[in-house]
C-alpha cells in the first residue's frame, strides 16, 4: 500500500487582481476569523484550488485578504468544487505550518452531511474501509475501489450515521478519517448509496420527484487544534438548495 506524503512547499504565487464585486463576494463567505486562522462557508461550483473554465478559484479570491508586508491566508486543506461548507485557511506563516502538522497527523476532524438514495444504507451506521486507487481517464481523474494488495492502493476510512431516512433517500452525517480525493462519494456508491447529484458516481438527479441539480454534499463542520490553544469548532449552515431538498424529502 503506498504511503502518504507530506505535500511539498510551494513558492507564494503572484497576486492576483480582483474586482470590487469578487472582493466583496469572497468576504462574504467568511464565518469565522481571529488573528491566526480564517474560516469561509465554500459554496457549491467554487474550485478550491486549480479550476478549469472558471474566473479566479477561491485560493485566487483569497487575495482580496492581502496586507502590505504580510502573507495573504492560506488554504489548509481543500473540499471537491461541488461540495459546500467549511474551509480554513492559515493568516500567518506560523498557524499554516502548525495546521499543516495536525492535518498530516490526521487532528482535524472534519464532518459531512450528505442525501443518498435509496433510502439509508444497511447497517444504518458504521465504517466504511474499503480501499481506494486514483484513475486518469483523459483530463480527467476518478478514485476507484480496489483490494488491499493493489499495487496503487491507499488506506481510506469513512464513518458515517443515519441522522434520518424515507423510502426514498437518507440524510447521513459523515466523518472521513483519511482525506483521499472524492473518498466519502466513492466509498457511499460502493455500498450503494451514491450520493444525490453526483453523476460521476452514479448519483440521482431526481429523488422522490424533487431535483437534485448538484452534488448534495457539505462540510458542516471542522475542528481543530487551534495555533492560540485549545480546540475551536467551525459549523457551516445548510446551502438553501440542499435545505430544500432535505425538506422536500420530508429528512428534517
Amino acid at each position: 500500500m503506498k504511503p502518504r506524503t507530506p505535500p511539498k512547499a510551494k513558492a507564494e504565487p503572484k497576486p492576483v487582481a480582483l474586482t470590487a464585486d469578487e472582493a466583496a463576494f469572497v468576504r462574504s463567505l467568511v464565518i469565522y476569523e481571529d488573528a491566526e486562522v480564517m474560516a469561509l462557508n465554500k459554496p457549491s461550483g467554487l474550485s478550491s484550488q486549480g479550476g478549469r473554465g472558471q474566473v479566479n478559484t477561491l485560493d485566487e479570491l483569497l487575495w482580496a485578504f492581502a496586507k502590505p508586508g504580510k502573507a495573504r491566508p492560506r488554504l489548509i486543506h481543500r473540499l471537491d468544487r461541488d461540495t459546500s461548507g467549511v474551509i480554513l485557511t492559515a493568516k500567518t506563516k506560523p498557524a499554516a505550518s502548525f495546521l499543516g502538522k495536525h492535518m498530516m497527523g490526521r487532528r482535524l476532524t472534519k464532518t459531512y452531511q450528505a442525501i443518498v438514495t435509496p433510502g439509508a444504507p444497511d447497517p444504518a451506521s458504521g465504517v466504511i474501509e474499503t480501499p481506494l486507487r486514483r484513475e486518469e481517464l483523459g483530463r480527467e481523474a476518478y478514485m476507484r475501489t480496489c483490494a488491499l494488495d493493489h499495487p496503487d492502493a491507499e488506506a481510506a476510512f469513512t464513518r458515517y450515521r443515519t441522522l434520518a431516512k424515507s423510502p426514498q433517500a437518507a440524510l447521513l452525517e459523515l466523518n472521513p478519517q483519511t482525506g483521499r480525493m472524492h473518498q466519502i462519494r466513492v466509498h457511499l456508491a460502493s455500498i450503494g448509496r451514491p450520493i444525490a447529484g453526483d453523476v460521476r458516481y452514479g448519483g440521482a438527479l431526481m429523488v422522490g420527484g424533487a431535483p437534485a441539480p448538484r452534488l448534495m454534499l457539505h462540510a458542516a463542520a471542522l475542528a481543530f487544534p487551534h495555533p492560540g490553544g485549545g480546540m475551536k469548532r467551525i459549523e457551516a449552515p445548510v446551502p438553501d438548495d440542499m435545505r430544500a431538498l432535505i425538506e422536500a424529502l420530508a429528512l428534517q
